[in-house]
């Protein structure tokens, strides 16, 4: 799997997930999950999923939304990997869905997990139909930039989807292992 192109993987595995809480949200089914997505490495134990608007509330929403769950999945452990995983994904979602939103307002994204024994999916969806740009940093100082490369640095593999009829899907996969 190559970072920014798109997954090759078959799909996730069949079985039921697990709610959380936050699939009691008027949002609450999982995203249909292209099958370009990489396959995870054994049955699907829970998924939670979380639409929010990009906005300085919704970004608030998104840590809540990403410690909350990995405390229930007992993955407090992961917690800083991901939740860095998450917003920088997020922050690419806000900043590149917003000219897609157009005069509709404040754009959303949809970000959503998906656990099996050892891995943990990170997905995030927004209307953009353009691939992620990953540019090595040419200098810690560059303001802008490394979002991708702390993406790439943190996961075991990431990579993108086309979302037809419009938008794209940008996963990434962390362990579920405690560090050594």
């Amino acid at each position: 799997m190559h970072a920014g192109a798109p997954g090759t993987g078959t799909g996730f595995p069949p079985g039921p997930p697990t709610a959380t809480s936050y699939e009691a949200t008027p949002y609450g089914t999982p995203p249909p999950m292209p099958e370009t997505v990489p396959q995870l490495s054994g049955a699907l134990t829970a998924s939670a999923v979380l639409r929010v608007e990009c906005s300085r509330e919704g970004f608030a929403r998104v840590r809540s939304f990403t410690r909350d769950t990995l405390h229930v999945w007992s993955l407090g452990h992961r917690y800083d990997d991901a939740t860095l995983v998450v917003t920088e994904l997020a922050a690419n979602a806000a900043t590149h869905a917003a000219p897609a939103a157009g005069a509709r307002g404040a754009p959303e994204i949809r970000l959503g997990f998906l656990l099996d024994p050892t891995h943990l999916l990170v997905t995030v969806s927004d209307p953009d139909d353009h691939p992620p740009v990953y540019a090595p940093a040419g200098s810690a100082l560059e303001e802008h930039g490394r979002g991708l490369c702390l993406v790439d640095a943190l996961s075991e593999e990431w990579g993108w989807t086309p979302c037809p009829p419009a938008g794209k899907t940008v996963w990434a996969r962390l362990s579920t292992c405690p560090p050594i």
